[in-house]
């Protein structure tokens, strides 16, 4: 079964829950197009996060989730609150939220955890998730090690529930791929970073619409916390001092408030700019509804290419 029929969505998509950029505001618009809204709790207190909620809830009538990082300080305040809130659709990343299904399913929502590797999914579903979204390190954000060639199939042979393709995917041929690999839809967040809708500071769409195939790097793996990102002159800084071994702390300062500064600053010095490695690929500023039209419609189009091309060798066959 294809993500649209299992989610109630027009199409098979969800929106990356990227922190500090998924408001409520942006999560009904993301819903409101046709796909799977998500508000991201990453970057949120517990009020506020609340109120991105009840924000959402007013502006759309469509099926809509949050994210939740489980790395965040407060996580068993947003996990309460996501089930007081009987929030529909759940996306977890960074740790395992075995602990906090049973309350989520309890208050009818649908699970499905980010995972980057086959033992994670496998724990997922053990745990009683719906689904798993299998993330490769392509995608912009926090990363693993495998790609999503590599990742998507393996985790679809491991598990018996839905799986999702996320990271490398921006427009129909990429969508067709995740499909070849057992996916049953994608999740998607770089190419959105250039929608008409997205709150981020124009200075931040600029530079995604800059980018080339290799303007991304990733900081972080030396602490064991991989973020991918544009290269910019604090990811420098940062690759710099993590070659000549600086400790964590001196790490994290250099980074601490650096995606808010990119994202409301348009600081694109020193800030964040979380991107994919797909952020070569996005030219042009374009309403969701036109984004995730033109995803479907590259996929459909490029499958019946396929066709056409089989059936011409058979034929000559």
């Amino acid at each position: 079964m294809r993500l649209d029929q299992l989610l109630g969505t027009e199409f098979p998509i969800i929106q990356g829950g990227m922190a500090n950029i998924a408001t409520g505001q942006f999560a009904a618009a993301v819903s409101n197009a046709g796909a799977m809204g998500i508000v991201a709790g990453g970057g949120m207190r517990p009020e506020d996060f609340r109120r991105e909620i009840h924000i959402c809830r007013e502006l759309t009538e469509k099926p809509f989730g949050v994210n939740i990082m489980l790395m965040h300080p407060q996580v068993e305040e947003l996990a309460g609150i996501a089930a007081q809130e009987k929030v529909p659709f759940i996306t977890t990343g960074a740790g395992n939220p075995a602990h906090f299904i049973p309350m989520w399913k309890d208050a009818g929502a649908k699970v499905y955890p980010v995972v980057a590797a086959v033992a994670v999914a496998k724990v997922a579903q053990r745990a009683g998730a719906d689904g798993v979204i299998a993330e490769g390190m392509e995608s912009g954000g926090h990363v693993g090690e495998m790609a999503t060639m590599a990742l998507v199939p393996q985790v679809v042979d491991a598990v018996d529930i839905p799986v999702v393709a996320a990271g490398g995917i921006a427009d129909g041929r990429q969508m067709l791929a995740a499909y070849a690999l057992g996916a049953c839809g994608v999740q998607v967040g770089t190419c959105l970073l250039a929608s008409v809708e997205c709150p981020v500071h124009p200075n931040y769409k600029e530079a995604v619409l800059k980018a080339k195939d290799s303007s991304t790097t990733v900081t972080g793996r030396s602490v064991g916390a991989p973020v991918r990102g544009l290269k910019n002159p604090m990811t420098r800084v940062y690759l710099s001092k993590e070659r000549a071994g600086v400790e964590k702390m001196e790490l994290e300062e250099l980074t601490l408030g650096s995606l808010r500064k990119a994202v409301f600053d348009g600081d694109v010095k020193n800030g964040s700019l979380l991107a994919g490695q797909v952020a070569g690929m996005v030219k042009e500023i374009r309403p969701l509804r036109t984004i995730f039209e033109d995803l479907c419609r590259g996929c459909d189009l490029q499958f019946v290419e396929l066709w056409k091309d089989d059936s011409r060798e058979r034929s000559a066959q």
